[in-house]
């Protein structure tokens, strides 16, 4: 069975600008991938060409909230994220709206 690569593309003002300005967009990934992966997946998806990818993994942050009895404590989970820079020339529509 193939691991899914891609999981999600992650959509927050920062990727927004750098879509728009460097021709980069960011993909939450599966922690066990690697960058040729990546780059093969996004090639297969969305028929375009990379030029660079960077991978970070991303550190889970505590987090907390209350009940009526106690306060239960816990942590959000780690994961992979991956900047895919385009060739220039390409993009990814990624709300499937056509101009």
């Amino acid at each position: 069975m193939a691991k899914q690569i891609l999981i999600k593309p992650v959509i927050t003002e920062k990727a927004t600008k750098l879509a728009d300005k460097r021709n980069t967009y960011a993909f939450v990934v599966n922690k066990d991938a690697n960058k040729i992966e990546i780059r093969n997946a996004v090639e297969k998806m969305f028929n375009v060409s990379v030029d660079r990818v960077n991978t970070a993994i991303m550190p889970g942050k505590p987090k907390s909230r209350s009940t009526k009895t106690a306060i239960v404590r816990g942590t959000k989970s780690s994961y992979k994220k991956a900047y895919v820079t385009l060739t220039p020339g390409e993009t990814i529509d990624l709300f499937g709206a056509s101009e």
